[in-house]
Parts: structure tokens; C-alpha cells; sequence
């Protein structure tokens, strides 16, 4: 379906939700955990819901309430699952879980996605886990889903460059609960700070971790997980679009839920859009942004890649050039984000440049046309803010891949005053 928007302001607040990193990690751990966890307002959205889909299949039971999901953990010991597992557009839950499929003692796992997680790599961690003890390997033979997992991971030396931050994190979350100790060399390492969440859940554990920075990791194997109750916390990720649309022109919006002394990388944001010339302020519940004149700047995306789409749609509005740049995983994401945003944008008037690793923005006058999310929810929804400063309509192919993270996100649109509609 299609989701056409018009130019309008948006003012107001709005409830951000919950973390999709927090929350998978959170339903992992509570499978793998011993006794009966609760996470407290989790991100309900298709990702979400994938994940729980996953580590039922391995045995865990759940218990999903509006209020909270409850989660009878396996002790460490996953059942073989009866059919194939399908993460359907899950790229997080695909990996972590191909690190708790090595933890299997009997059976195999063949783990698979739709069209977009065929296409997206896991070769690397694919192969340490297999380096680490268990046989893991690509139907295919091409790094990409399905893969078949055996286990059992028995610990042992690895190095793996991290292009993506989960690989590294799959292999942290699952190396307690292998045989024997695991060495993680890394010689590169993508989206740091989504790393500091998962060693963030591990100390909250108590597991036992030496570490060099985030090049070197020895890790104790025979721990345990143990149950936890936990609130998971506002999702910078999503909140990128409400922070980045309150810096526009005739907007004023307040981000509620948010916690900047929070690990989720994305934070950063809130410092783009004040090098960008924002005017943003941290308040009680939440962080609020205003427009100010903006300017063009470069800023490195290494540690946020989420952030791409929409910073790329706020460098069409600020005065001079904006550089997007040092994000090369940013191709290997839902879509190739860097060659879709060129795309899209340049079909609004926009005049933008591509990179290996990024994106040269520069101040554009747009107009109305149409344009293709492309199934990734993070392209839709960075389009329709765009959408609400253009002089005519825009029309967005593919409005429904935001439910993916953000099911509520049109809504939370036009509550704050946004002209969109959804078009057959």
C-alpha cells in the first residue's frame, strides 16, 4: 500500500518506543536463561515478533500481555527445533540466533528470512562459529541465509572482522554457555556501540568477560544465563525521525521516553542535530527539538547507520553541503541505504552525490512526486518527514515496511499534525 503525505507542521509530543536491539537481546537471553524472566514494555513490531517466533521454536515458552512478556527460559538447553525457522525480515534475530543454534547438543537448526535476509551476509560468523566447534554452512554456499547450524560450540580461538556489529554480538551472547573459553580477535569492528548494549546485558548477568577495548575478548565458557525483570528503554533509533523532523521548519516536538545516559549508539542523533544547528534540549521526559537555520556539516555514521536515511533527508533542508560518511554497512542493511536515498531523494529534486561509504548532500528546493520505501522501514519513514516540507504531495510506495520497528509510526505522524494518508 501507499502512503501519500503533504506539506504540514508537526508539533507536539510524542511516546517513542521501545528499543528492537534491547528487546531481542532481551528475548534471547530470557530463552537461554534458567527460571522465568519479564521484559517490560518491549518493542511490539514485526522484528520483535520474529524473534519471539524464533526462540519459541527452540522450546522457550512465552507469554505475551500488554503489560509485560513472560519468559520460561531452556537453562542453556534448546530444544531441536521441528521445522525450519523463518526470522522473515529479522536481520538481528538471524544472526544472534544462528549463535544459539550452535548450542545445540543434538539435531540440527536451518535458519532462513524473506527475500531481503537472502540477500544479506553472514558468511563471517558462519564461519567462527564453525571455527569455535559447531558446522554451520549456507545452503547456497554464497554467506547469505538459509544456513544449517550443528552444534556444539566448544569455545576455542576465532577472528572476525565485524562489518556488522552483530556478528561480534552473536558471538558474545552464545560463548558462555559453550564447553569450553572463547578468544575473539577483531580486527574490525563496525557499530561499536551496539556491542557496549550486548557487553551491557552481559555484566548486567554477571558473566565473566576479560576484553581489550573491543579488539580482544576472552570469554569463560560453562556460565549461565540467569531470569531477569526488565524495562526496556525508548528506542533511539526510532526516535531519529521525531528528534531530526522537530529541526525543520515550522516543527516543535517532544521525543518522550528517551534516556541519554542510556548505550544505544543512537543517541547520537541528538548531537548531529545540534552540530546541524538545532536547538535541542534534554527535558524530564524526553528530548525536545526546535528548528533553528541549519547547516551543512560532516558527520561520521560509523557507529549509527540507522541514522542515514533521515540525516540524509535533514542535509536536503540545511544551507551548504552534508557529508554522511564512513558507513559502508549502511549497503548491507534492509536495502543498499546509500544508493536507495540517492535514489529516492534525487526523484524529490534533491541533489545528492554517492559514495563508497556515504553521501554528499546539498541544500535542495524539492517538489511533490513518487517514491519506493523499497521494503525498508527505515527509508519510509525518513521519506515521509521529508514529505511533510515539500510543496505538493508525495506519494510512498510501500508505507507498511515501518511496521517492521515502528507499527505505530503514521499514526504518531499525523497525531502530531502530519497530512498523511493511506492510499490503496
Amino acid at each position: 500500500m501507499d502512503l501519500i503525505c503533504e506539506r504540514s507542521a508537526l508539533r507536539g509530543e510524542v511516546d517513542i518506543p521501545g528499543s528492537k536491539s534491547h528487546t531481542i537481546r532481551a528475548v534471547a537471553i530470557a530463552a537461554l536463561a534458567e527460571g522465568k524472566s519479564v521484559i517490560r514494555q518491549p518493542l511490539e513490531s514485526k522484528d520483535a515478533e520474529a524473534c519471539v517466533a524464533v526462540y519459541r521454536a527452540f522450546g522457550a515458552e512465552m507469554a505475551i500481555t500488554p503489560e509485560a512478556w513472560h519468559v520460561q527460559g531452556l537453562g542453556g538447553e534448546l530444544r531441536t527445533p521441528e521445522n525450519v525457522i523463518d526470522v522473515a525480515n529479522s536481520g538481528t534475530s538471524l544472526r544472534i540466533a544462528m549463535g544459539s543454534a550452535a548450542l545445540l547438543r543434538t539435531g540440527i537448526a536451518v535458519l532462513t528470512g524473506d527475500a531481503q535476509i537472502r540477500r544479506r551476509p553472514a558468511g563471517p560468523l558462519a564461519r567462527s562459529l564453525t571455527g569455535l566447534g559447531a558446522r554451520v554452512w549456507s545452503t547456497r554456499d554464497n554467506g547469505c541465509a538459509p544456513f544449517v547450524v550443528e552444534g556444539r560450540l566448544r569455545g576455542g580461538k576465532t577472528s572476525i572482522e565485524a562489518v556488522t556489529s552483530q556478528y561480534l554480538s552473536s558471538l558474545l551472547m552464545a560463548a558462555p554457555l559453550a564447553d569450553g573459553d572463547t578468544e575473539i580477535d577483531v580486527p574490525l569492528l563496525n557499530e561499536a556501540p551496539y556491542v557496549m548494549m550486548t557487553l551491557d546485558w552481559l555484566e548486567r548477568q554477571g558473566i565473566a568477560i576479560e576484553r581489550d577495548g573491543l579488539r580482544w575478548f576472552r570469554v569463560r565458557g560453562g556460565q549461565r544465563y540467569a531470569a531477569f525483570d526488565r524495562r526496556i528503554p525508548g528506542d533511539f533509533s526510532s526516535a531519529t525521525f521525531f528528534l531530526a523532523a522537530g529541526a525543520l521548519e515550522g516543527n516543535n516536538i517532544l521525543s518522550r521516553g528517551l534516556d541519554m545516559s542510556e548505550v544505544q549508539g543512537d543517541k547520537a542523533v541528538v548531537d548531529y542535530l545540534r552540530a546541524m544547528g538545532a536547538d535541542v534540549a534534554e527535558e524530564q521526559t524526553g528530548v525536545r527539538v526546535r528548528p533553528k537555520a541549519l547547516r551543512g556539516t560532516e558527520l561520521d555514521l560509523n557507529a549509527t547507520p540507522d541514522a542515514l536515511p533521515m540525516m540524509a533527508v535533514l542535509g536536503c533542508f540545511a544551507e551548504g553541503t552534508t557529508r554522511l560518511v564512513n558507513v559502508p554497512q549502511a549497503r548491507l542493511k534492509e536495502t543498499d541505504r546509500i544508493a536507495v536515498m540517492r535514489q529516492e531523494l534525487t526523484k524529490l529534486g534533491a541533489r545528492v552525490e554517492e559514495l563508497d561509504d556515504g553521501l554528499v548532500i546539498h541544500h535542495s528546493t524539492l517538489h511533490g512526486g513518487d517514491v519506493d520505501g523499497q521494503d525498508d522501514h527505515r527509508v519510509v519513514m525518513a521519506l515521509a518527514v521529508c514529505a511533510t516540507q515539500i510543496a505538493g504531495p508525495v506519494r510512498i510506495r510501500g508505507y507498511e515496511a515501518a511496521g517492521i520497528t515502528y507499527p505505530k509510526f503514521v499514526e504518531d505522524l499525523t497525531r502530531l499534525g502530519g497530512a498523511a494518508r493511506i492510499a490503496g
